[in-house]
């Protein structure tokens, strides 16, 4: 069998630096630097082939860019409501229906104290029961119909019927916004991050 290859080369006679291998006449005696991408820096501090992308050379000093924004951006999330549990909408309003009605008793009776104090009901009062007396009765006794636990009586009617109303109203609004927001898809909200 014969070598159709012809002649190739002797291994044995090659001389030069195997891969890896630094030769003394490449380094001499200094330490060992990678090989650059770009050339090596000018005099003048930049690159010999320019700048790419901003980047200047090895010994140059970057200068932040003089119309960067300084003021940071405002995260903005857009969110949509898509359910409202209604056992959560119950209790919220009952609450918040509680406190709506404490605070209209205490209205009430902080604004009959004064009214008191400054004598509109004698004064009213006067004047109601000389237009409905006669010469045998007094007439209607205001002040006696608008006595301050009625009035707060009353009120508390009030607030206990507003509380049952208001409960009632807001966990049926409730069942009417899901409904509404399987067609439509509910109401957008943007929410920002505080600064």
């Amino acid at each position: 069998m014969t070598d159709t290859r012809g002649q190739q080369p002797s291994y044995e006679s090659y001389s030069g630096p195997l891969p890896g291998e630094r030769t003394s006449a490449q380094q001499p005696g200094g330490p060992y630097h990678p090989p650059q991408a770009y050339g090596a820096p000018a005099p003048g501090g930049q690159a010999g082939g320019g700048t790419l992308g901003g980047q200047t050379g090895a010994g140059a000093v970057r200068r932040p860019r003089t119309g960067a924004r300084t003021t940071p951006r405002t995260r903005k999330a857009r969110l949509r409501v898509a359910k409202a549990d209604p056992w959560s909408v119950m209790k919220v309003s009952f609450l918040l229906s509680i406190a709506l009605g404490i605070c209209t008793v205490v209205a009430a009776a902080v604004l009959w104290m004064v009214m008191d104090a400054m004598g509109v009901f004698s004064t009213v009062g006067g004047t109601i029961s000389e237009a409905t007396g006669s010469n045998e009765s007094n007439g209607f006794d205001l002040q006696s119909f608008l006595s301050l636990p009625r009035v707060l009586m009353f009120t508390s009617v009030i607030a206990v019927i507003d509380v049952v109303l208001m409960t009632a109203l807001a966990t049926l609004g409730a069942f009417i916004y899901n409904l509404s927001a399987g067609f439509v898809g509910g109401v957008e909200l943007t929410l920002a991050e505080d600064e």
